[in-house]
């Protein structure tokens, strides 16, 4: 089978298409034959080792596992000895450890069924940063019907699924975003947007129950102005990979920072991926509550430059990696 395999820690450069062995499923484990992956942030930390810490993780020297991809849509093809949810021929998405390739394994805990409706490549949207913007703002901000919520960086993979989510939950939300993407998140649902470029949301005079950071531009100090007695600051972000490892670092540690001014919590570094969440965003999207925005579509051999596009910091929406 064709898979993208990275051998040492750098740029979308040092990606290649190898042909490797198909894997065998553990006995919790299915096979699946990958239709459909996304490409997250998640990615390019992996593929650059970056902040340095993680390489204590994945390797100090080189990566321990040289397979990229985490999101994926497909069939299953064969099922662990221990797996009584899924057979051969269903239908599913979820998190594949290397899902940049034609198969993948993944545990299947972490997969949910495919509804009829959705296609491979929605489906391969939701994983990673549709339970980011659904855990973090139903379970970290407790979003009840009538708040008001702030969200910055609202055209990204992750923001674009979070106005969808928080107005699915009754919030008014308010979306900033750069001038070409005004259109977009108006279209999507949002009730106000704040375009960067000619408006400083910290001085708007407006005041939020919950800010949803995602970008991690700004200091803490621009939130609280925004934020109401009692509001809540949620932040997942850490800039791209023109920031130093250091830089990176700490920018995720000044997010977990705590004031006494305000309830500051962040959903993590990854969001806890399971079959009941997926379930649930499945749901929203068949009933048209959430429509998984997908801009760009490449092709397995193109994976190099869906990561760029990415580590741009300025894709729209969710890029799919599509398996014939």
């Amino acid at each position: 089978m064709q898979a993208v395999i990275y051998h040492r820690y750098g740029s979308p450069d040092v990606l290649e298409l190898q042909e490797i062995p198909k894997p065998a499923p553990k006995e919790d484990e299915v096979l699946i034959r990958v239709h459909a992956s996304s490409v997250n942030p998640y990615d390019w930390h992996f593929l650059r080792g970056a902040p340095s810490v993680l390489r204590l993780f994945l390797g100090v020297r080189k990566p321990k596992s040289p397979r990229l991809g985490a999101d994926v849509a497909g069939i299953i093809e064969a099922v662990g000895t221990k797996v009584i949810q899924f057979t051969p021929g269903d239908f599913v998405f979820g998190t594949a450890k290397g899902s940049f390739a034609e198969y993948a394994c993944a545990p299947a805990s972490q997969l949910a069924a495919k509804p009829q409706e959705i296609s491979f490549e929605q489906a391969a949207c939701l994983p990673i940063a549709g339970i980011t913007a659904l855990q973090g703002l139903r379970d970290k901000g407790k979003v009840r019907t009538g708040q008001a919520i702030l969200i910055n960086g609202a055209a990204g993979g992750v923001g674009t699924f979070a106005v969808q989510i928080a107005k699915s939950l009754g919030a008014h939300v308010t979306g900033v975003c750069s001038t070409g993407n005004v259109e977009l998140i108006l279209s999507i649902g949002a009730n106000e947007v704040i375009d960067y470029s000619h408006e400083d949301f910290a001085r708007s005079g407006q005041k939020y129950d919950l800010v949803l950071d995602l970008v991690g531009n700004r200091p803490l100090a621009d939130y609280l102005r925004v934020l109401r007695s009692h509001g809540t600051y949620i932040a997942c972000g850490g800039g791209g990979p023109d920031r130093s490892s250091f830089n990176l670092l700490a920018g995720m540690l000044t997010n977990t920072v705590r004031s006494r001014f305000v309830s500051q919590k962040m959903p993590g570094l990854l969001a806890k991926i399971d079959g009941e969440d997926l379930t649930f965003l499945a749901d929203l999207v068949r009933r048209r509550k959430v429509i998984p925005v997908v801009t760009r579509t490449y092709s397995l051999s193109e994976t190099a430059a869906a990561i760029r596009h990415v580590e741009s910091g300025h894709a729209r929406g969710k890029i799919v990696i599509a398996v014939p």
